[in-house]
């Protein structure tokens, strides 16, 4: 008898239990998350109406490759530039709204009489907030356009880097089992380090390869290749000491600024669904009922910490940066939840065994309680600031919308020497950081190689080597000119601001022989390094400045038009639209009227005063269609229009509905067959002229003639009493066709 692994069994169970719950939690319009989590509590190994996993270690191993999938899709949803343009005012509040949570959840858990590491989890778990739950909230209540959505999304991108943070000083932290602040500064320093490297790096490679490879790709190998690279990103996060979440997260942000970006996401959607469904199910295993029960009370507490706590927190962050008071209200009832990063931070404490066992439970219990009051206090959340409003004294609503206000304007000034500093400080931080990693490169891989082959003599040979490396951004770093025409007003208006200027430009160049100095003491002295680094900086500034200027140019030329690449071409499409018109892009779901219908038929044009400038389907790009092209499910239309045009056009596809039973009745496809009788009105009249196709919207797929069969008749072909005809087309409509007043414009009696 064959033997079936327990892997595949335990696999195949929880799909099934996770396809039935989705199923049943999708008809009563509940979050899946919530079904998966089901589903893991009826397979797991603490209830037993149900067969139970039987390789609980076979199923972590299956939900840790779904947390990395996961993480590496909200990587390619996550994106840097998003980041860059959240601005200030957003950040403050995402800030202060995790500080205030994080020390709230720190002396709950205290007052619980819980140990140190319960309680800072706990902390942690209640900052994040459910990107997955509040979306979805949004579309429930149609508040995704409105204009505290468009702060709760900025804060959301925010705390996705935040928990990234936080897993690697919760790592930390495991690890050492106590507060050490050297070494979580280090950590710190080494994460920011790490991911300027990965980001530039990847930025400068990525986006080449897979222009160059582009013609080459299909969608299997596209899937395969991103796949592959997410996870040999967390081979080296694993490698430095990070963690595979991390890993895949920094790969998904760096594809995420690519033109594949939407294929990429498009492509892994379905993965990333079925090992999510899987890690879900996971975290519904470790959900013991019975802990529950005796812990009812921390859940309680928790649950009401968890909704008014963030909405007090996430409030008060959203006020103090500048916003209204109403949008701050808004935001604050939409981020009262703990979603998907918190169960990742909770399983990350299971997984190196530095929480309690009942910590994991209450926050999956927080969550469901708060997954299903969230679309409630988003829908009520203008009555609720109304509300308080009301009860609020006047003078303290009139301060705080003066504070707003000011707080606007003062965000929105900026002098000349902040700009200036802002762009010295990127300029130093990335260069630096370049600099030590071609240094740590050098001196780990290089160094070995080249002794290996000079018979442990290639120190000279590979600080020249390292150099050649290093000369451009030495360059960039302490003799580049930055905001030019900035620095000549400053320079211009004299004062003490001249004093300043000085001293930041010699702090460039100090750096710069700092970090010469550092590859030079690695294989020789301490005196040696320091001046052959002033000597270095001299020769760089004196022979090659011209030289190097051309080649850092290169190099920052390719790396820029790799990063906007994608920006760019989206700006290409909308030059291309006349006077206030611009061009947006539609993506084609398979629930709306226009499917299979040519452009001729849809007339937008005349309906909607717009046109279709481009279809792009798969790779294949059509640019401009024709009357005749059709539309298909997961087409993506360019559509140019004004403003107005394109709002009244999105409505064609926002309020397309899902397929009813009766829809689905209507799918149903079948093969007809009927007689043509004497006194037929098809009778000696050709199939082109039949009407067949117009009237009963089918296919005559075979004439039976004389006793003879003829497949896939031609058009000419001419119908005769006796002549056995076979259609296909809808089963309901055949029928109807057939029986019903249709048959008799064929059939007349």
């Amino acid at each position: 008898m064959v033997h079936l692994p327990h892997l595949i069994s335990d696999l195949g169970l929880i799909l099934i239990v996770a396809g039935i719950t989705m199923l049943i939690f999708k008809k009563i319009k509940q979050p899946l998350v919530l079904g998966y989590i089901l589903a893991g509590l009826l397979v797991g190994p603490h209830i037993s109406l149900f067969p139970t996993v039987a390789d609980e270690e076979a199923v972590k191993v299956w939900s840790e490759i779904g947390v990395i999938i996961l993480l590496f899709t909200l990587g390619l949803e996550f994106s840097f530039k998003k980041l860059a343009k959240v601005g200030g005012s957003v950040s403050i509040a995402a800030i202060v709204e995790i500080v205030i949570m994080i020390v709230v959840g720190f002396i709950t858990g205290q007052l619980l009489s819980w140990s140190l590491m319960d309680s800072i989890f706990l902390g942690a778990i209640l900052s994040m907030s459910s990107t997955t739950i509040i979306i979805r909230a949004f579309e429930e209540v149609g508040a995704r356009t409105q204009k505290f959505a468009t702060l709760v999304f900025g804060i959301l991108i925010v705390e996705d880097l935040v928990a990234i943070l936080l897993m690697v000083l919760l790592s930390t932290l495991a690890v050492s089992r106590e507060f050490v602040g050297s070494e979580l500064f280090i950590q710190i320093l080494k994460l920011i380090f790490f991911f300027i490297v990965w980001f530039i790096g990847g930025i400068f490679f990525i986006p080449t390869f897979l222009k160059k490879t582009r013609k080459l790709m299909n969608d299997e190998m596209l899937l395969i290749i991103s796949i592959a690279m997410c996870l040999l990103m967390v081979m080296f996060a694993v490698q430095v000491g990070f963690s595979a979440a991390l890993g895949a997260f920094i790969m998904g942000s760096i594809l995420a600024e690519t033109v594949q970006a939407e294929k990429i996401e498009h492509l892994t959607k379905p993965v990333k669904n079925l090992f999510a469904a899987v890690f879900f199910v996971s975290v519904g295993m470790m959900l013991d009922p019975q802990i529950l029960v005796d812990y009812a009370v921390p859940v309680l507490i928790i649950t009401l910490i968890t909704i008014f706590g963030k909405f007090i927190a996430s409030a008060i962050g959203v006020l103090l940066g500048g916003q209204p008071l109403k949008h701050s209200i808004q935001a604050g009832l939409s981020l009262a939840q703990i979603g998907e990063f918190s169960f990742i931070i909770a399983s990350l404490g299971v997984t190196l065994k530095v929480t309690s066992g009942f910590l994991y439970p209450i926050a999956v219990a927080a969550s469901i309680v708060t997954t299903l009051t969230t679309p409630f206090l988003i829908k009520h959340s203008e009555v609720i600031y109304n509300m308080l409003e009301k009860k609020l004294p006047e003078k303290w609503v009139n301060r705080l919308n003066r504070y707003s206000v000011g707080a606007q304007q003062l965000s929105s000034a900026s002098s000349d020497w902040k700009i200036l500093l802002r762009a010295y400080g990127i300029n130093t931080l990335i260069h630096t950081v370049i600099l030590v990693a071609i240094v740590l490169l050098s001196s780990n891989f290089l160094y070995p190689l080249i002794s290996e082959w000079t018979n442990g003599s290639g120190e000279i040979i590979t600080v020249f080597v390292t150099l050649l490396f290093m000369f451009p951004f030495i360059w960039a770093l302490a003799v580049r000119r930055i905001k030019r025409e900035t620095y000549m007003r400053i320079w211009i208006n004299k004062g003490v601001r001249r004093v300043q200027l000085v001293i930041v430009d010699f702090l460039r160049v100090a750096i710069a022989i700092f970090l010469v100095g550092f590859l030079f003491q690695i294989f020789f002295s301490p005196l040696v390094a320091f001046i052959v680094g002033v000597l270095t900086i001299a020769t760089a500034v004196i022979i090659f400045s011209r030289n190097l200027q051309r080649l850092y140019e290169r190099v920052e030329h390719r790396f820029l038009s790799n990063l906007n690449e994608r920006e760019e071409q989206k700006a290409m499409r909308s030059v291309m639209a006349p006077w206030d018109m611009h061009m947006t892009d539609f993506d084609v779901v398979p629930e709306t009227s226009c499917i299979g219908k040519s452009l001729e038929e849809l007339s937008f044009r005349e309906k909607y005063g717009i046109n279709i400038a481009m279809i792009e389907r798969g790779s294949h790009v059509i640019a401009p269609p024709s009357r005749n092209e059709r539309l298909y499910p997961g087409d993506k239309i360019s559509v140019i229009g004004t403003d107005e045009q394109l709002n009244k056009f999105k409505e064609l596809f926002e309020n397309a509905e899902p397929a009813t039973e009766e829809d689905d009745a209507a799918k149903e496809i079948g093969l007809q067959t009927f007689t043509v009788t004497k006194h037929s009105l098809l009778n000696q009249q050709s199939l082109r002229n039949s009407g067949i196709r117009e009237i009963a919207h089918a296919l005559v797929v075979g004439i039976e003639k004389n006793g003879q069969r003829i497949p896939n008749p031609a058009s000419n072909t001419i119908f005769e009493e006796g002549d056995i005809v076979w259609l296909v087309g809808n089963n309901h409509q055949l029928k109807t066709f057939l029986k019903g007043k249709k048959s008799n414009s064929l059939d007349k009696k």
